[in-house]
């Protein structure tokens, strides 16, 4: 799947494609077939960088019932026949979403389109997993016999039909359906859940990796082999070396991180991270300056990890460095410094946005720091990163620290973030938003009344009602 097109923040389908709360609030005061379009289109064209962490099917299911939307565009993008060339999950899976929460709404039109799907459709496992949830013991086993018929009766289908009931998200269909009336059904599907369960057992007894008794180098030889083949091994591997190897290794292992092979250096480096060995620091600093890509990257992420005091004291002189080793100084600084840190942090902070844009992958860490640290003037640059961002957790984050640093967030980015697609700045808005504004009080008792809600944004909501039902 290709990145999405993300259109720019000042339009109706900008915000939409974020997840802003201000999409919706623009939604439902523009023209109704053009919030639709702009609806649609961020339901069949996955607008999310990162699909399987960022939400966005509660809050497009939420829009689409206030602007009372039919489901023909979804319909038409399930049963394209790109659905058969395209068996991507990611095309189909945030339609399929909007869905389920549409169904759990009570729309029996979105209900029966899902069982619809999961008896055709390409991506009939995920439409099943949201009926699970969602369906009557009826409907679920209307859909035995479509499912089981996608799988022949030869061995290759029965063993990629066990797969599958032991691989399931939701297995309440297939519990359903091994105690089904019909011998047919129930039969095969019990002897699925039982080979899926002994080739579980199976695996459990046929480990594979490092055994008791391995040497030191034999465990650098398995995370070479790992590199060799594309897996990076290199972090089981450090855990195998606190297993196996003793203070007269040390030297052994040392020279590995010095001048080892890849897979040698990066799990040596990560041991000795990990345990603060007191050459680690110098050694980390050398693999940023000669070693491979991988082996950098290896050094970076065992240097984030430590936590001693001559780690943060050697970030402070690292910070200003114009490389992968600066970014993280300033990322451990953000972490575990304190505010006489707070200049290299901030310049770190406008660095990263004016080098990578508001969607550096090293800002997520710097904005959580300008919040913990309360760096007042980094406001203006964590509103822009709010503003801008196409990823939902970073503007969430973005505004967790506009609460701490920006005096004007309880009046202005809180108000909307009651209606953001991530149910941690609805919660963190719920908290701090300021009640004068009517809107807030509105959506404070819809949120506290609609059965969707996450229970963390509700008790948070709760905070703020009094018992004869205004705001405090």
């Amino acid at each position: 799947m290709f990145d999405p097109v993300i259109a720019p923040s000042g339009t109706l389908l900008g915000l939409l494609q974020r997840g802003r709360g201000d999409g919706t609030l623009h939604a439902l005061t523009a023209p109704r077939s053009e919030a639709l379009a702009a609806l649609n289109h961020c339901v069949l064209r996955d607008p999310r960088h990162d699909w399987q962490v960022e939400n966005r099917s509660l809050y497009y299911a939420r829009l689409h019932l206030d602007l009372d939307g039919g489901l023909e565009a979804i319909e038409a993008h399930l049963f394209d026949p790109e659905d058969v060339l395209d068996t991507d999950e990611s095309r189909t899976g945030l339609a399929l979403a909007v869905l389920g929460h549409l169904a759990s709404y009570g729309r029996q039109d979105a209900l029966h389109l899902l069982r619809r799907y999961a008896a055709q459709g390409s991506n009939w496992a995920w439409a099943l997993d949201e009926l699970a949830l969602r369906d009557d013991d009826a409907g679920l086993r209307s859909l035995a016999a479509p499912v089981l018929a996608r799988f022949s009766t030869d061995a290759e289908g029965e063993a990629e039909l066990a797969a599958t009931v032991r691989d399931a998200f939701e297995p309440r269909p297939w519990r359903l359906w091994a105690d089904d009336p019909r011998p047919a059904v129930a039969t095969r599907v019990r002897a699925a859940q039982e080979a899926g369960s002994f080739d579980r057992w199976q695996r459990q007894m046929r480990p594979t990796g490092p055994r008791p008794g391995w040497s030191v180098q034999a465990v650098f030889d398995w995370a070479q082999q790992g590199m060799d083949r594309g897996a990076a091994l290199h972090v089981p591997a450090a855990r195998c070396l606190s297993a196996v190897a003793g203070p007269e290794d040390r030297p052994e292992i040392v020279r590995a991180a010095r001048d080892g092979s890849d897979g040698a250096r990066c799990t040596a480096l990560r041991y000795l991270a990990d345990t603060a060995d007191p050459d680690a620091l110098d050694l980390v600093e050398a693999a940023a300056a000669d070693g491979s890509t991988a082996v950098v990257d290896a050094a970076v992420d065992a240097f984030e990890r430590m936590r001693s005091v001559a780690a943060v004291d050697r970030a402070r002189g690292w910070a200003r460095r114009p490389d992968a080793l600066g970014e993280a100084a300033a990322r451990v600084l953000a972490c575990r410094g304190g505010t006489r840190d707070r200049d290299l942090v901030l310049g770190a902070l406008r660095e990263a946005v004016r080098g990578e844009g508001p969607d550096a992958t090293t800002l997520w860490t710097l904005v959580d720091g300008a919040g913990r640290l309360g760096i007042v003037c980094a406001a203006p640059v964590l509103r822009h990163i709010y503003r801008e961002t196409a990823s939902s957790h970073l503007r969430g984050r973005a505004a967790r620290a506009l609460a701490a640093t920006d005096p004007s967030f309880p009046a202005g980015f809180a108000v909307e973030c009651l209606w953001d697609c991530e149910e941690t700045t609805r919660e963190l808005a719920a908290r701090h938003a300021e009640t004068g504004d009517t809107r807030v009080v509105d959506r404070l008792r819809r949120l506290a009344a609609d059965p969707a809600e996450e229970a963390e944004v509700q008790t948070a909501v709760r905070s703020r009602i009094g018992p004869e039902g205004t705001a405090v």
